[in-house]
């Protein structure tokens, strides 16, 4: 009987213990990155009153007699299924989609966390707003004019420079490609202006010099006369101070001779060969690159005294190709595509993270550049980690070391910017898992008040 009476005892003490950890789950429904508990029970040991015996030729056997002496917690297990993602529109909102936790660090502690509700602090480091704790991942180098992130390398704090200077950088490659209307006319050999501006193809494109100063190149295309496949292109940088600028092309390291080079197409419209101003023929294959410098205004000269001149190199795409390369057709005449590689002076106005945690950051100058990429982290047995405050977790012996890696490998999931991932919690499984720990309480409660009254029976036997 006196049994009944701590069976009964243990069942309310555990089943407190399961309306604990569901009052928490509760508690944090609406809390970012949480992950619900969950409490499994046991039955405890139980006392033999008579052991089991194995079949006879006469009987069969007897199995074992057991009163079972209560009931425990077996585990308080942490459930890190996903939780839905809400949108909120903050560039530094983070939420994972899939496995793995955010690195933070506060000095040489090391914490985990699915909550990625970060911001900038005012050294623009990013971190936790809400404890300070400094969000780990890879800041990224400069290799030979490139960014790049090693994420072999050990993490670190993530520091976005809002408002750092983006030097000028001068154009170093600009990529041409159009097309040239083959019924262009050709210009007669006294022509008017309205036949020179009729027989030619004039186009512009903006570059610029070592101090990010803004210099224009423009193109003048012309059919050469009697020769119906033939263009020849002058080029002027800054046409209105072409006297000064002294624009040459050329192949190979020669500045070139003038500022002229001539096209050359096959009957089908490809581009079959191009010669610069120094009668140098291209190669019958392969890409065009054409050497053009001018002189840069404002500048030292150099140390034999001449003034100082800026190189670029102008692709006009690939020979025999009618892709990405200068063609002649019967259309009109087009400017498919331009592209330059310099910038001017900028400063870093916005940053934003892709799926893989790469932070790129976007210059006032137009600029894009990669700033760092966000570490994530994995474990062997994430259910073994243990709960430290503030939605984080650390290590234990059971959880394994941590994985630390970037986000899509080795089983860690993506990045999502902009989004925070909500608590796992479904009220309506944890209120009918508090109305089954409240009949349960009950009815160990009923236990201990039946074997109460049982006890009081047996004690009025002497009266």
């Amino acid at each position: 009987m006196m049994r009944s009476l701590y069976a009964g005892v243990s069942g309310l003490q555990n089943h407190q213990t399961r309306m604990d950890v569901i009052g928490n789950n509760i508690a944090n429904v609406n809390t970012y990155g949480f992950k619900k508990g969950r409490v499994d029970f046991q039955d405890m040991i139980s006392q033999q009153i008579g052991g089991a015996s194995r079949p006879s030729e006469e009987v069969g056997g007897v199995n074992p007699k057991e009163i079972g002496l209560g009931m425990s917690v077996a585990s308080i297990d942490t459930i890190f299924t996903q939780g839905n993602l809400q949108t909120t529109g903050v560039s530094t909102d983070l939420a994972i989609q899939g496995n793995g936790f955010f690195v933070l660090k506060n000095g040489d502690e090391t914490f985990y966390t699915r909550a990625g509700v970060f911001g900038v602090d005012s050294n623009g480091t990013l971190v936790n707003p809400a404890n300070g704790l400094r969000v780990q991942g890879w800041m990224a180098e400069n290799v030979n004019g490139t960014q790049i992130v090693r994420t072999s390398s050990t993490p670190t704090d993530l520091v976005i420079p809002v408002g750092q200077k983006d030097p000028p950088h001068a154009t170093e490659n600009v990529k041409y490609f159009c097309n040239l209307n083959k019924n262009t006319p050709e210009i007669p050999e006294n022509p008017t202006p309205d036949q020179v501006i009729a027989g030619t193809w004039q186009t512009e494109v903006n570059i610029y010099d070592s101090y990010g100063s803004p210099h224009q190149v423009q193109m003048d295309f012309t059919r050469v006369r009697g020769n119906p496949n033939q263009w020849t292109v002058t080029v002027n940088v800054d046409p209105d101070n072409a006297d000064f600028t002294q624009t040459r092309i050329g192949f190979g390291n020669t500045d070139g001779m003038t500022n002229t080079y001539t096209l050359n197409f096959d009957n089908t419209g490809k581009l079959t060969s191009v010669i610069d101003s120094a009668g140098n023929v291209s190669n019958p294959e392969g890409e065009i690159v054409l050497q053009t410098s001018f002189t840069v205004a404002d500048s030292n000269p150099d140390e034999n005294g001449n003034p100082y001149r800026q190189t670029f190199n102008l692709s006009l795409g690939t020979i025999g190709s009618m892709e990405n390369t200068v063609t002649q057709s019967a259309s009109k005449s087009t400017t498919k595509a331009n592209y330059q590689d310099g910038y001017k002076l900028g400063y870093l106005d916005n940053f934003k993270i892709d799926q893989s945690g790469i932070i790129t950051g976007v210059y006032s100058n137009g600029s894009v550049r990669t700033i760092g990429q966000v570490a994530m982290a994995s474990f062997t047995n994430q259910g073994g980690l243990e709960k430290k405050g503030d939605s984080t977790y650390a290590e234990s012996i059971n959880s394994g070391m941590a994985n630390i890696g970037e986000s899509g490998t080795q089983g860690k999931g993506s990045l999502i910017a902009g989004t925070l991932e909500m608590s796992n919690v479904d009220l309506t499984e944890q209120f009918t898992d508090m109305i089954v720990t409240q009949r349960g309480f009950e009815s160990n409660a009923k236990t201990i008040q039946t074997g109460d009254s049982m006890l009081e029976t047996v004690i009025n036997l002497k009266r």
